[in-house]
């Protein structure tokens, strides 16, 4: 359901022309909540803030999927930086319009959110020495500092940068929210 690359227009941060994506979408993500989250029919905006999500294993860049969290049918548009998603049946609190990695904290509470709750979302394993499919050590980056943690338990707070790095350690690659 999405696509394996996109091509980037922009600099700092932006998603290289080669890279793939980490992990598909799952297709059993049907609304029903996750980690007490839920997910509407329109995006509840009380609590609207925006992280980064950067992944390279072996040092090689992984894309972040569109359409996490996002209940198809999609629309869908293009844009200069790839496909994104203009609307779905239902949205998850936590979830992705593009592949820029981008995450989307729309909700109708203020609470603190992590980045294992969107994994859990994306149905996709995360811990210590595993990012999705990619098993390894995990090197993890918030903001440009190198944090000794469990990423499951990263709190997501706005304009936050967050890399994880599997295997081969990458400098930390700042981000440009683009207007987000």
């Amino acid at each position: 359901m999405t696509s394996s690359a996109v091509t980037s227009t922009s600099s700092a941060g932006a998603p290289s022309a080669a890279a793939k994506v980490l992990a598909p979408i799952s297709e059993r993500v049907t609304g029903q909540p996750i980690d007490g989250i839920s997910a509407d029919t329109a995006e509840k905006l009380l609590f609207h803030i925006h992280a980064h999500l950067a992944i390279y294993v072996d040092g090689q860049e992984k894309l972040v999927p569109y359409g996490i969290g996002i209940v198809g049918p999609y629309k869908l548009k293009q844009t200069a930086y790839g496909p994104f998603v203009e609307s779905g049946s239902k949205y998850y609190w936590l979830h992705t319009h593009d592949e820029t990695g981008i995450i989307h904290i729309e909700s109708p509470v203020q609470r603190s959110f992590t980045l294992g709750n969107f994994f859990d979302i994306w149905q996709q394993p995360l811990g210590p020495d595993q990012v999705g499919p990619a098993r390894g050590p995990v090197t993890v980056f918030v903001d440009g500092k190198q944090v000794q943690t469990d990423p499951r338990t990263i709190e997501l707070h706005n304009h936050e940068q967050i890399q994880l790095d599997v295997g081969k350690v990458v400098a930390f690659k700042p981000y440009d929210f683009h207007g987000y």
